[in-house]
């Protein structure tokens, strides 16, 4: 898979579970205080997680293909 591949997976999965959470909130309504509070930090967790993963892949891609260490020092004659 090419990193813009999975970026683009990665952010599609990030926003899927973004949306998720007005659903999960029904879903959890009828459980325990306890027991909600639990899958509320569970699905923060899958997503800070998801979040982390997405800025690991930016942070990998190269930048537009201009790598300042590749650059000469001097201009060529």
């Amino acid at each position: 898979m090419t990193n813009d591949f999975r970026i683009a997976k990665v952010q599609r999965t990030l926003r899927w579970f973004e949306e998720d959470i007005p659903l999960l909130n029904m879903r959890v309504k009828d459980l325990s205080k306890e027991r909600q509070d639990s899958a509320r930090r569970f699905a923060a967790a899958v997503i800070d997680q998801t979040r982390a993963e997405l800025e690991r892949l930016l942070q990998e891609q190269p930048q537009d293909g201009h790598d300042s260490s590749a650059m000469p020092s001097e201009p060529a004659d």
